[in-house]
């Protein structure tokens, strides 16, 4: 092996491995001001769990089930105990559920992924198209209407989009379902894919045109910057049409910024998965997480936080590995490592 690929071998090995540290940090943090504010907030995890049933207890029961789930410990303690137990592999009890978290999560990841996974797709590939679309004829009507589609959309509040969409294709047209993955009272067994899919449509396409904005936003300004360079001009002078043009050589290096958008969003997606499930009660990871802080459920929230910073952080790393494959400029060697192979 020569010196250069040595250098990068070692280069690329050291990135890694500090990505890795800091992702392990991130988690570490994450957790923590999780727990902290689950800690800081006012609901009693018993007084949640008993519910009416409180009334007919008194404070020694109430001790007791406090004793049983740890909570008469220290915070500190109670923190390092379920870190623990996650480090081992073991996420705790749920108490909202009452069931094991790993339990509850391998209930609700599939149905979040079905939602949030197509979404963010969709919203990446629409929202890059449109901003295409865009920035290749900047102040015309096309221009205009996606600009204002995309301010509308990026200031509307996804809650209350899902309302307006559930009230007009639910309620006034019964075109959607009202609520959840499938027909009520059905079990999870005897629901077919079709009626998934059914139950899915609605807020898959809501959390899809909320996520376009700031993509196609970002692509157009890329794009329109792009069409004002000299051989564009020259281009279109010549007689080429900006379409051609666009998917030639405007689409590659508008590519760039738009991952990064694109990857950023993954966030924004888990972050508005939360409040559409909600709204049409969707049995996924973002109702399970309002579950958990309603009733003060710590081990359920912890373990939806981690998971959420995981895959926010992965994003982020794939991202770094397809913008060199999207760009050529950023393949091989650093520069700091070609001139001491040269030297």
């Amino acid at each position: 092996m020569d010196l250069p690929m040595m250098l990068a071998g070692r280069g690329l090995g050291r990135i890694i491995a500090l990505r890795l540290m800091r992702l392990g940090l991130l988690l570490l943090a994450a957790a923590a001001a999780a727990f902290a504010l689950m800690k800081l907030s006012p609901v009693d995890p018993v007084d949640a769990y008993l519910g009416p049933a409180i009334a007919r207890l008194g404070p020694e029961q109430k001790a007791l089930i406090a004793a049983a789930w740890g909570l008469d410990q220290p915070v500190l303690t109670q923190f390092t105990r379920w870190l623990t137990r996650i480090l081992s592999g073991d996420a705790g009890w749920s108490t909202a559920y009452g069931a094991p978290v790993r339990t509850v999560l391998a209930e609700r990841i599939l149905p979040s992924l079905l939602l949030t996974l197509p979404a963010w797709l969709l919203s990446g590939v629409l929202g890059f198209g449109l901003g295409i679309a865009a920035g290749i004829r900047e102040g015309s009507l096309p221009d205009r209407i996606i600009r204002i589609y995309a301010y509308v959309t990026a200031s509307a509040p996804t809650f209350w989009v899902a309302l307006l969409a559930l009230t007009l294709f639910s309620v006034n047209l019964g075109w959607t379902p009202l609520c959840c993955s499938g027909p009520i009272g059905a079990l999870p067994q005897e629901v077919t894919w079709v009626q998934r899919l059914h139950h899915l449509i609605l807020p898959l396409a809501v959390l899809s045109l909320l996520g376009i904005a700031q993509i196609a936003l970002h692509t157009r300004a890329k794009v329109a910057e792009l069409m004002k360079a000299d051989h564009v001009l020259f281009a279109l002078a010549q007689g080429a049409r900006p379409g051609d043009i666009a998917r030639r050589s405007i689409a590659r290096n508008a590519a760039l910024p738009a991952l990064t958008i694109f990857f950023a969003s993954i966030g924004e997606i888990l972050g508005g998965a939360v409040l559409a499930e909600q709204v049409f009660a969707y049995p996924g990871l973002g109702r399970a997480t309002v579950e958990a802080a309603m009733k003060g459920d710590v081990p359920l929230l912890l373990a939806i936080t981690l998971l959420a910073t995981l895959v926010v952080s992965t994003g982020n790393m794939l991202a770094d590995i397809l913008y060199r494959i999207v760009d050529p400029r950023m393949r091989g060697p650093a520069p700091v490592l070609r001139e001491a192979s040269e030297g």
